[in-house]
């Protein structure tokens, strides 16, 4: 999960993956529109981080999906401005 959350401008979204493989993090808006890729690449397995900054949209609930192997999650977030 993202935290801060709600966040303003910039929130941290940890995650962690059990085994080695190509990771994918993608920022969609509530329509389901792609906003932003914020990481896609090979990880080992272990725990990471990485930062999403808002500053350039506008309030509201956007999501972000993790991807790697056969493994996907959606979760939300608020930007409140």
């Amino acid at each position: 999960q993202n935290y801060p959350n709600p966040f303003n401008p910039s929130t941290k979204i940890a995650y962690s993956i059990p085994v080695s493989g190509n990771v994918t993090i993608k920022i969609f808006d509530i329509t389901g529109k792609e906003i932003k890729t914020l990481v896609n690449e090979f990880k080992n397995a272990g725990t990471y981080d990485t930062e999403f900054n808002g500053a350039d949209l506008s309030s509201g609930v956007y999501y972000y999906k993790m991807e790697t192997g056969n493994f996907s999650e959606i979760k939300k977030m608020i930007l409140i401005k």
